[in-house]
């Protein structure tokens, strides 16, 4: 251990009820002055959208509004403590980017305006384009997709409109992956209607050439693939691999959600690549949220830009537009997406500029490779694929196999008690696991050396109460604003409620 002190950490816990309990007829939290110009909304709207009684909705005053909001954000279990989020490249989300974007020239703005008012934000989204473009070595960027997988899907409509317009997409049926690529690259396949082919992995940790090959033929339509893969293993022959996918006229797509341990290091387009994309929720320093204010940047060669979703935003002698892409594959997201993410996304990057993200690419290698050095000393800690010995990339996997099948203890047993010393549970891997018990930490170029210092000595903390107490682990978490929960109704439809109103009627208090 490094001789990190464990904090004692409580959550805040608040016996908090639904702002539809809190309601006391005729509290408000605003009243306008009176008289005030009623409008008829009979005379406003159809009469097929016109409700037949008044909408449910609470009655509160504004103090109670902001202390309940209050008291559930207390309660917010996870991104509050050290996140060491793998797969996702959690990072800091600079303060400074919200506030640009909760200025009015953002915030205020609605996508309908005249392109004439919204010049600055159109030539952020320009510029933006062409800083990607020079990462990646592509033609043209788009930012409509919500998020990793919206991409993934892009790519696959972009791919059958492509051999739509060539005549042969009744031939080309075929998507090839692998089975340590993102599992959103052959769901957004199947989803597009192609054929999943899904190659294991072999001795190296990837599969090798020769299988690419064997499924290779003229049905092939893309390669969909993520390298480094989320053990931190990188395909060193992933030039051939393009090169045997163009060989029978297929086409190629990286996913490069994990892009922060090679930032600067290397540009699809110079492997070959036909179209990438890019986590800007992620790898570029903005916030995730949920899959909410979440982007995909996806960018092609000049070869597929005709087939980009529209608006697409140009410069032009008298300023920036919006034209629509006629023969595109049509929208994946309303207007220009996030557009608000995009602002944070550009700020990031240019106060990185070239040396930074180089430089947060080495120190996220460099963080994983010393966390692996010190996690492996771990008892019962073990890596995937332990065989090979070479130094991972900006993450690597590891296993609770062998502590598991010492104390009954599970990963996710794992999870919930480290929690409890203000640690957000850890990711444990993509389903189906091909490594059993796993986790999988993600330092970055975020967290302090103390941070991941303490992450490390609360996990050997743990695994040592496993040991001693068993029961305490397996019951965890503890410290928390909930312990652990009944699962046992949670496919009862009987029992859960999405709605007030089926709330009410599921608890006899309708």
């Amino acid at each position: 251990m490094s001789g990190s002190k464990l904090r004692r950490y409580h959550a805040p816990v608040w016996d908090e009820p639904l702002i539809m309990e809190m309601t006391a007829p005729g509290r408000r939290g605003n009243v306008l002055p009176d008289p005030i110009e009623e409008l008829d909304p009979s005379a406003a709207l159809p009469a097929a959208v016109l409700r037949a009684a008044a909408p449910e909705l609470p009655e509160v005053a504004e103090p109670d509004v902001l202390r309940h909001y209050l008291h559930l954000s207390q309660e917010t279990m996870g991104m509050v403590g050290i996140s060491l989020f793998g797969t996702c490249t959690m990072k800091y989300n600079p303060r400074v980017n919200e506030q640009l974007t909760a200025r009015d020239g953002v915030a205020e703005i609605h996508p309908d305006q005249d392109d004439s008012s919204i010049q600055g934000l159109l030539e952020i989204v320009h510029r933006f384009d062409l800083m990607l473009r020079g990462l990646s070595g592509m033609d043209r960027f788009v930012f409509q997709p919500g998020g990793g997988a919206a991409a993934a899907y892009t790519h696959a409509t972009v791919t059958r409109a492509y051999f739509a317009d060539r005549g042969e997409l009744g031939t080309r049926r075929d998507i090839i992956t692998t089975s340590q690529a993102h599992p959103c690259n052959p769901a957004t396949a199947a989803a597009a209607g192609f054929n999943v082919i899904t190659l294991p992995l072999e001795d190296d940790g990837y599969p090798s050439v020769e299988a690419l090959r064997s499924v290779l033929s003229e049905r092939t339509a893309a390669l969909m693939i993520n390298n480094p893969d989320d053990m931190g293993i990188y395909n060193p022959h992933i030039k051939e691999w393009v090169d045997a996918v163009h060989e029978v006229g297929g086409l190629c797509f990286y996913d490069h959600a994990n892009f922060n341990g090679v930032m600067g290091r290397l540009r699809a387009a110079e492997l070959g690549f036909d179209a990438c994309m890019f986590m800007l929720h992620k790898t570029f320093g903005v916030p995730k949220g949920g899959g909410g204010p979440a982007v995909g940047a996806y960018g092609c060669t000049d070869a597929l830009a005709p087939y980009l979703p529209g608006p697409l935003v140009e410069s032009t002698p008298d300023g920036f537009v919006r034209r629509e892409n006629p023969g595109g594959v049509g929208r994946v997201r309303e207007y220009l997406g996030n557009v608000n993410q995009v602002v944070k996304a550009y700020s990031w990057l240019l106060a990185m500029g070239g040396d930074g993200i180089k430089e947060a690419a080495d120190l996220s290698v460099l963080a994983n490779n010393y966390m692996e050095r010190r996690l492996l000393a771990l008892p019962g800690v073990t890596k995937s694929l332990a065989r090979l010995t070479k130094h991972r990339l900006e993450m690597t996997r590891f296993s609770l196999e062998e502590y598991t099948a010492e104390t009954g203890i599970s990963a996710v047993n794992v999870q919930n008690r480290m929690t409890d010393f203000g640690i957000d549970a850890f990711w444990l891997s993509h389903e189906p696991w091909i490594v059993p018990e796993p986790f999988t930490p993600e330092a970055g170029e975020t967290w302090s050396l103390e941070d991941i210092d303490y992450w490390i000595d609360v996990l050997a903390h743990v695994l040592e109460e496993g040991r001693t107490d068993p029961e305490l682990v397996r019951t965890a978490p503890h410290q928390q604003v909930v312990g652990q929960l009944d699962g046992s109704t949670l496919d009862d439809p009987e029992r859960w409620a999405t709605t007030w109103r089926a709330y009410r009627r599921k608890n006899g208090l309708a």
